[in-house]
């Protein structure tokens, strides 16, 4: 009887009317609503800290700037970059800053890339860059013949790849292979299809790979116990 009669009450209430519902016809809610306001939050995008360094540019390496389109040239060989618009150059005698040129989130995001890029080109052409790769195992071994590199991994048949011309390839000891050059990207590309044809695995550490990688190793599987 008490739950009746509370049933009872509410449907005769506004509250009853609001949350239960009439059983015939339309109810409308005499409940009042508030409306649900949102506040826009403001994104700073904070300066990259790679991005702001300036970048030293050396005696012997000359730069060329026309628009966002800049060139390098060293005693090593010559680079070119092509900068988007969120990006701006201010070149100097000595020295070339690279700063946001508008305040957005990909201007953000691109500032402290196109730093190192262009920090990467001036030391390509004045220094150059070299990776380091090593051979292990037995039978592997690496030859340098003209324009070729010559690797024995074990395969059936030698492993020939074309060295490009921007590159060099030193070879020593037969397992030690060197490739040096001005453009660091062609550099890493080149040493890591070199190392794609024989990956180091877990559990002997045979293969190729780079100098100063550390190749985790596995624990091989216990014979049966007699």
């Amino acid at each position: 009887m008490a739950a009746s009669s509370l049933t009872a009450s509410l449907h005769n209430s506004q509250i009853g009317s609001a949350f239960l519902g009439e059983r015939h016809g339309i109810c409308v809610s005499t409940v009042p609503v508030t409306r649900l306001g949102f506040r826009r939050k403001i994104v700073e995008c904070k300066e990259s800290r790679i991005g702001k360094q300036p970048i030293e540019v050396p005696s012997n390496v000359v730069i060329t700037l026309e628009g966002q389109d800049m060139k390098v040239k060293g005693p090593l060989g010559e680079l070119a970059l092509s900068y988007p618009r969120e990006i701006a150059i201010d070149r100097q005698e000595t020295i070339i800053k690279i700063s946001k040129a508008m305040d957005t989130r990909r201007a953000n995001q691109m500032h402290g890339l196109f730093r190192t890029l262009t920090s990467n080109m001036v030391v390509g052409v004045s220094k150059g860059f070299e990776k380091k790769l090593q051979l292990v195992g037995v039978g592997y071994r690496a030859t340098v013949e003209g324009k070729e590199l010559v690797l024995s991994l074990g395969f059936s048949h030698p492993v020939k790849m074309t060295i490009p011309d921007d590159l060099k390839v030193k070879v020593e000891e037969n397992t030690r292979i060197t490739v040096s050059g001005y453009n660091k990207s062609n550099i890493g590309q080149f040493a890591a299809s070199i190392r794609k044809w024989r990956p180091p695995e877990p559990y002997k550490g045979k293969g190729v790979k780079y100098a100063d990688e550390i190749v985790r190793r596995k624990e091989g599987k216990a014979g049966k116990k007699k």
